[in-house]
């Protein structure tokens, strides 16, 4: 019972982690790459665990190595497909392009997966219908993503990442705008105090006066 468990949940978290590195990647490209590692190992343990150890069989190193290449395909096409469907609302462009991708691939790998002998049907009716699908998925979600993207001017979801506010860029970093005003009461800077050759014994004033009238001392 344990080792059933085991492999159920092992399939689920693979794919899951899997999902989630595929979707974010762009925000972090190091750290999701090992996440979307961890989570192909994982997935690749519960394939071994419930293919080859709980039903006790010993294939031939080139099935094992083609369930094994399979897997791993089919891991990847549900975590593209589950991820986009989850966040497509936070990345529709990529989210666009993931599903109907994911769709394909998850077909093909989970046909080669499961019953090679049976490859014809990824070509046949059925392989035409998914194929068929997924085009129009895609063209659909990508005019779906156009139109969000309009309408939220470009944008997608940010995961936490504080908004900028466009009239901040008209300030300088001082916290005084490029006029001269002050950024909280927008007055004017207050005038120089005068110099000392504005000053003397009591007739700076004076002079000032009388040179503006042309006169001189």
């Amino acid at each position: 019972m344990i080792g059933d468990y085991l492999g159920y949940a092992a399939t689920f978290v693979g794919a899951g982690l899997i999902s989630g590195a595929v979707v974010h990647h762009p925000l972090d490209p190091d750290r999701y790459t090992m996440i979307a590692l961890v989570g192909a190992g994982v997935f690749l343990f519960a394939t071994v665990l419930n293919e080859f150890v709980l039903k006790r069989q010993r294939p031939s190193a080139s099935k094992v190595v083609a369930i094994v290449l399979a897997s791993l395909a089919l891991s990847f096409g549900i975590g593209m497909l589950s991820g986009g469907l989850q966040h497509f609302e936070d990345f529709p462009e990529r989210a666009a392009m993931l599903i109907p991708f994911g769709l394909t691939l998850s077909f093909v790998a989970y046909v080669l997966r499961h019953d090679a002998t049976r490859w014809r049907s990824i070509i046949g009716p059925t392989g035409l219908l998914v194929l068929v699908t997924a085009a129009v998925a895609f063209f659909g979600l990508r005019g779906i993503a156009a139109d969000m993207a309009a309408e939220s001017g470009g944008g997608g979801h940010s995961h936490g990442e504080p908004a900028t506010d466009d009239s901040e860029t008209a300030k300088t970093h001082d916290g005084h705008t490029e006029d001269g005003h002050t950024e909280d009461t927008g007055t004017e800077a207050p005038a120089a105090s005068p110099g000392p050759e504005d000053t003397g014994s009591g007739t700076g004033g004076g002079a000032v006066g009388h040179a503006e009238d042309g006169h001189a001392h």
